[in-house]
């Protein structure tokens, strides 16, 4: 056994160089900076010294390290995780832990992250610069839900504690749940407010129902022409276009670029594209590259989003038949799956796979979404690449791309729970607001959900794999929703019956005014004031309501992807500001 240990330790060891040891002393200095100071605070918090706890942390590395590598070791700081959890693990136990603390944290933790690194993480920090009417129009639907509870708590005269549950469960918002749990028990030295969840759990079956009766409601009081929207949801979304390719044939006429290259065309049209196939005087297409120099008279087929389409087509010449040019039976058009980790995070640029495979990478697909192959773009696990050349060459990037779909069959759950320490670490920092007096909290629903999006992002950048296979996240995503519900359920369930029996049921009603008001004057104002598009408004609505059924119900309306983009644009904002406000309103009123 031993034998067999230092012969997988020369082989892990084979090839290291410089540049692999300042990756991994990078990453012990990040471990560190995390797992000492927790190993001091965690020997000092038990009852022995700090000592102890640094030659705890020490000794256990040492073992996970000789030990680590199997496939089902699961290694990280998720000591972060139990700092924060002990308070609740000495008041109630691991069963709470359990039910209150690491459900909540898988409910939010996954599919913020499958959410992140299916390419809406990137596109999320894009689009918020971009879609200002968007991020408007949700600043407003959260803004008015606030002023709502705030009216609705003067005019009832009930506490701000049950005000916030039910608005929290008006907008099916169940981190501000946890995030006004947490705030109230930090502000009363621990004690509970059992009245935030029983709001909570009457208001929530009228904020479903009520989101999607509110979003039909808006279809008629607007006077909304289905069709026409229809149709314009599919040409004239900007976002649309920004995520999406179009293949087309042109023919070059203009003398201005006769002679120049692909590259130095790309850098005049201040545009991104790909010209996969170029055939001159009617000959048979052949690849091109960055390098190809275009001459009058040759014939291109060229992919590039649908919004730059007419300037290229302006500057190049004029678009012609493309049938030649797809079906030349010497070239071969294929989709390849990125299987391999070490392609995580590189370039199209640093494969270089023209020069080594003969190949021309046309587009990227990504969860759905067809992105234009710019050199700058980075490759993900599990993304699907269009390769164009002959045969045996597109055979030869099957290999260098792998390509193998039983891969892709195991989840990665490191990123998962190394999201969630992140999360809860920054989660716990507390920061100061004037006027304020106890410091906020983003919790341990609002930290998870930021790091996990910013994991998304930047993730392959350091070569970090995100992708998690859709079974898995479902099923972490179902498992966890419904044992933290159930967990909340217990907690309310005591006094659920009496509240309604001594008059809680007008609690529903007010959940109702928290819900429909602000979507319906956001609407309103967004139609006519932003003129949104009606698909791109109620993807927008659902997602300042945190509302995935409402989500639900937009995407059946249309065949076209604009309320999910809609949504994905303001849900990250949308989430942290209601975290935001349900903990302001608790440490103002409460």
């Amino acid at each position: 056994m031993f034998k067999k240990y230092v012969s997988d330790l020369k082989a892990e060891f084979k090839g290291y160089n410089g540049k692999k040891l300042t990756q991994d002393l990078m990453a012990g200095l990040t471990v560190a900076a995390v797992a000492l100071p927790l190993a001091l605070a965690f020997g000092v918090s038990s009852g022995a010294d700090a000592a102890s706890g640094l030659v705890t942390a020490i000794v256990a590395g040492i073992v996970i390290g000789i030990l680590s590598g199997a496939s089902y070791q699961i290694s990280g700081p998720t000591g972060a995780m139990a700092a924060i959890l002990l308070s609740v693990s000495a008041k109630y136990g691991i069963t709470g832990v359990l039910t209150e603390g690491a459900t909540q944290l898988v409910f939010i933790d996954t599919p913020g992250l499958h959410r992140a690194r299916n390419s809406l993480g990137e596109y999320m920090v894009r689009q918020v610069g971009s879609s200002v009417s968007d991020v408007d129009l949700a600043v407003l639907v959260v803004a008015l839900g606030v002023a709502t509870t705030v009216a609705l708590y003067y005019i009832t005269g009930l506490s701000m504690t049950t005000m916030v549950g039910v608005m929290s469960g008006a907008v099916t918002n169940t981190p501000g749940l946890g995030a006004a749990q947490q705030a109230f028990s930090d502000m009363h030295a621990g004690a509970d407010a059992p009245d935030i969840a029983t709001g909570y759990a009457v208001a929530y079956p009228l904020g479903v129902v009520g989101a999607i009766l509110t979003l039909i409601g808006l279809r008629y009081l607007l006077r909304i022409d289905v069709k026409r929207e229809e149709a314009a949801a599919g040409q004239d979304s900007d976002a649309q276009k920004d995520l999406t390719t179009r293949r087309l044939s042109v023919e070059i006429v203009n003398a201005a670029v006769n002679g120049k290259t692909v590259a130095e065309i790309r850098d005049l049209a201040l545009r991104d594209f790909v010209i996969s196939r170029i055939s001159r005087g009617g000959g048979s297409p052949e690849l091109a590259d960055a390098s190809t120099a275009l001459h009058c008279g040759d014939r291109i087929l060229l992919i590039a989003a649908p919004r730059d389409v007419e300037a290229l087509v302006a500057l190049l010449g004029r678009e012609v038949d493309a049938e030649p040019m797809v079906h030349d039976k010497a070239m071969i058009s294929r989709r390849i799956l990125i299987t391999k980790p070490e392609l995580n995070g590189k370039t199209l640029s640093e494969l270089r796979v023209r020069s080594t495979c003969g190949v021309t990478i046309t587009r990227i697909n990504r969860s759905g979404i067809d992105l234009v192959a710019s050199g700058n773009l980075q490759l993900q696990i599990g993304d699907r690449v269009t390769v164009v050349g002959p045969e045996l060459s597109v055979a030869h990037a099957e290999r260098l791309f792998g390509n193998s779909l039983k891969r892709l069959n195991h989840p990665n759950l490191i990123p998962i729970f190394t999201g969630i320490a992140l999360g809860v670490l920054l989660g716990s920092i507390s920061f100061w607001i004037p006027g304020i007096p106890q410091p906020v909290k983003l919790g341990l629903a609002g930290g998870p959900l930021i790091v996990a999006i910013l994991i998304g992002r930047y993730g392959p950048h350091y070569k970090l794999v995100t992708y998690t296979t859709m079974s898995a996240n479902l099923m972490l995503r179902e498992v966890g929703i419904s044992l933290f519900l159930a967990g909340v359920g217990l907690g309310a369930g005591e006094e659920f019956v009496p509240t309604l029996a001594a008059g809680g049921y007008v609690w529903i009603a007010y959940g109702a005014v928290i819900t429909v008001v602000p979507l319906l004057l956001a609407g309103i104002f967004g139609r006519f004031y932003y003129k949104l598009n009606y698909y791109t408004l109620i993807g927008v609505l659902s997602g300042a309501s945190t509302n995935p059924p409402a989500l639900a119900y937009s995407a059946e309306q249309t065949s076209s992807d604009a309320p999910s983009v809609g949504y994905a644009t303001v849900y990250p904002l949308s989430m942290f500001l209601r975290v935001l406000a349900a903990q302001l309103l608790i440490l103002i009123f409460g």
